[in-house]
């Protein structure tokens, strides 16, 4: 994962996203549908229809990043939502891109008790 600079807010798209969308369609709907500045630093992420392919657009100093991840097995975990953006902490951002359900992460073993 990319370390982000501290304060990067992380903002994900609910809904679909036609996943043909490169840099200036996906700063597009940044404007629109998410009511934000693309070039404000923050990271967006963006999911297709099927489920298994997600986009993040980033700004930085000098451009926009664009990146881009396919799961070979699986569908990344999305909220019900049909618009609007949910705020991701970066370990959930860390756990999305792993396919790994960010809205409720199960531990492997069980918190000991304090006494």
């Amino acid at each position: 994962m990319i370390g982000l600079p501290a304060g990067t807010q992380i903002w994900l798209a609910a809904g679909v996203t036609d996943m043909r969308n490169g840099f200036q369609g996906l700063a597009g709907k940044v404007e629109d549908a998410l009511k934000a500045n693309p070039f404000c630093g923050h990271v967006f992420v963006f999911r297709g229809k099927r489920g298994n392919v997600i986009k993040l657009l980033w700004a930085t100093s000098d451009g926009l990043c664009l990146l881009s991840k396919r799961l070979e097995r699986g569908r990344f975990v999305w909220p019900q939502a049909e618009d609007g953006k949910v705020h991701l902490t970066p370990a959930q951002l860390s756990m999305l891109l792993e396919g790994i359900n960010w809205k409720q992460p199960e531990r492997t073993w069980p918190p000991l008790s304090v006494l």
